[in-house]
């Protein structure tokens, strides 16, 4: 896509970030996130506090192509994360592809979570 719209508008330096997904779902919400930081991040670093965040599950394994797919993931609490790559429309820029049950991770379980840390503290 970013090198198709490269050429289609003839602009070879253009800054694109595009992600395209096609799968029909139930439940389960889909975003593609780009977050832009005020330095570097290497994505090996970006992996490793995804994947010891709690509440969160890191897929992504571009070898095998491992990743969070909607139709999978119904009926789980956790957030699932991947497609992580570098984004090439911004400085410091990450992209990734985050997957959720609407029903299971919506707002009553975050509540009820964010409840449990409180208490806890």
């Amino acid at each position: 896509m970013i090198v198709e719209t490269r050429k289609i508008l003839g602009v070879p330096a253009l800054r694109v970030s595009a992600t395209c997904v096609r799968v029909p779902v139930l439940r389960c919400h889909s975003e593609a996130v780009n977050v832009e930081f005020s330095a570097p991040v290497a994505l090996e670093a970006a992996r490793q506090a995804l994947a010891s965040a709690s509440g969160v599950t890191l897929l992504d394994e571009p070898a095998t192509k491992t990743y969070p797919m909607p139709a999978s993931l119904e009926g789980s609490d956790d957030c699932y994360v991947g497609r992580l790559r570098t984004d090439p429309s911004v400085a410091n820029g990450l992209q990734l592809w985050i997957v959720a049950d609407q029903l299971r991770k919506g707002a009553a379980l975050n509540t009820v979570q964010i409840a449990e840390a409180l208490l806890r503290r």
